[in-house]
């Protein structure tokens, strides 16, 4: 049987394949509200139909000052309830597993949506560990406090309380690409002399005590997820040897899975893109951590997810641009490796013989 297309627990939660597809922000709340409407309501549930095991909803703001940009998804009211308990039906109704990540932009929020240059609007002041600006002509942040800790401490966990409340069976803490949780963990820009800042212990600080508020008050049958950059490519920054430390205090909280990334934290530098180029991150978690990982970057064959998943790669394999350019990829990988059909009855006369 295909690897791919066997089942996986989570805690509770039973993924019908290893077939995941990654956060991608889709910057489509035009009235800039953080409100699901009718591009969410269609992009994600038709991945379900395409079989996808788990869908994990963009990232979604816990803050509205922590959007990258103000058409983001959010999650900081409970007024975005009542959409999200429809998208996260939706995606369940089709036989995925619904998942959403949970995010603050830190110093790379407010800008422009991709199409559009993503320049900063410096329509608010970012926050981040310390004021650093990403780069030259972006907004300086302002540093955190105490106070301001706390609050984006509370800022997430309340977002956890929200995702279950909306109906999501999974949350992924976004800990990755140079975003808030993220600029804590590099010393390229955590520049703190307190407990949060110096030492690697002291700047994982701040990010696993997010993770321990979020897994006070999200339901523990249900899985935890964190995405990590595992490297930000750059001597000096954060390195994999890092990851794998932080790993270990993350399984020690809770987490159940590590989806491997890379890079963002700071410009201008460059990542040795070919097929699975971070693969070698997430295989190197799971073996030295001893923690369930998710491989992701430029996977787009399905013997190639299949081949990472044989050879102990990683658990799940998350598809990005490959579910945007093809959101049946699932059909094309089932039939591909001699799976059981994958599609809906109602798609039958599609796939004879």
């Amino acid at each position: 049987m295909s690897l791919l297309f066997e089942p996986l627990e989570l805690r509770s939660v039973t993924l019908k394949n290893r077939i995941a597809m990654s956060p991608m922000c889709q910057y489509s709340c035009e009235e800039q509200d953080g409100q699901v409407n009718g591009w969410h309501l269609l992009h994600y549930p038709t991945r379900a139909v395409g079989g996808v095991g788990l869908i994990i909803v963009e990232a979604t703001a816990v803050e509205a000052r922590g959007r990258i940009s103000p058409e983001d998804l959010g999650i900081w009211s409970d007024a975005h309830l009542p959409g999200l308990r429809e998208l996260a039906a939706k995606i369940r109704a089709h036989g995925a597993v619904a998942g959403i990540q949970l995010a603050h932009a830190g110093r790379k929020a407010g800008t422009t949506r991709p199409w559009e240059g993503g320049k900063p609007l410096y329509a608010w002041t970012p926050v981040a560990p310390s004021a650093l600006a990403f780069q030259a002509g972006w907004p300086v942040p302002e540093e955190l406090d105490e106070a301001g800790l706390e609050e984006v401490k509370n800022a997430f966990q309340q977002a956890a309380r929200r995702a279950w409340e909306g109906g999501f069976q999974v949350i992924e803490l976004h800990m990755a690409h140079g975003y808030l949780l993220h600029s804590f963990l590099s010393p390229l820009s955590n520049h703190r002399t307190d407990q949060y800042g110096g030492s690697r212990e002291n700047r994982m600080r701040f990010p696993l005590e997010v993770v321990e508020a979020v897994r006070e008050v999200w339901p523990e049958e249900l899985p935890l997820l964190v995405r990590v950059s595992a490297t930000d490519w750059v001597e000096g920054g954060w390195s994999v040897e890092d990851t794998v430390a932080l790993a270990r205090e993350l399984a020690k909280r809770g987490v159940d899975l590590l989806d491997c990334s890379s890079g963002g934290i700071v410009p201008g530098v460059k990542i040795p893109l070919g097929p699975g180029y971070q693969v070698p991150f997430a295989e190197k978690v799971r073996r030295e951590a001893s923690l369930k990982t998710g491989a992701v970057g430029l996977i787009t064959d399905p013997l190639q997810a299949e081949a990472i998943l044989r050879e102990g790669q990683a658990d799940v394999v998350f598809l990005a641009r490959a579910l945007l350019a093809e959101p049946y990829w699932a059909y094309r990988a089932a039939r591909a490796l001699g799976a059981e059909k994958v599609w809906p009855r109602q798609y039958d006369r599609a796939f004879p013989g």
